[in-house]
C-alpha cells in the first residue's frame, strides 16, 4: 500500500493547493475550493489568504505521472 503524501495537484486553478488537499482526502476538488472560498470570505479574507500562501510554500509540487503510477501500459 502506497503512503499518501500531501502535494500540490496538477489539477489546479491557481497553484494546486486545494486540488492537492482534495486528492489527499479523496474528495472532489470543486467542493474543497468552494469550502475554502466560503471560509476565506467569512474570516475577513486575510487568514485564508495567509494559509493558502503558507501551504503553497510548504507543499511540494506533485508529479504529473503520480496518478498513473499503477496503470498498466497497453500496447
Amino acid at each position: 500500500m502506497a503512503q499518501k503524501k500531501l502535494v500540490r495537484s496538477t489539477n489546479k486553478v491557481l497553484a494546486g493547493v486545494c486540488g492537492g488537499v482534495a486528492e489527499y482526502f479523496n474528495t472532489d476538488p470543486t467542493l474543497v475550493r468552494i469550502l475554502y472560498a466560503v471560509l476565506t470570505i467569512f474570516s475577513a479574507a486575510f487568514p485564508g489568504l495567509l494559509l493558502y500562501i503558507i501551504m503553497l510554500l510548504l507543499m511540494p509540487e506533485g508529479n504529473k505521472n503520480d496518478k498513473y503510477e499503477d496503470a498498466q501500459v497497453v500496447e
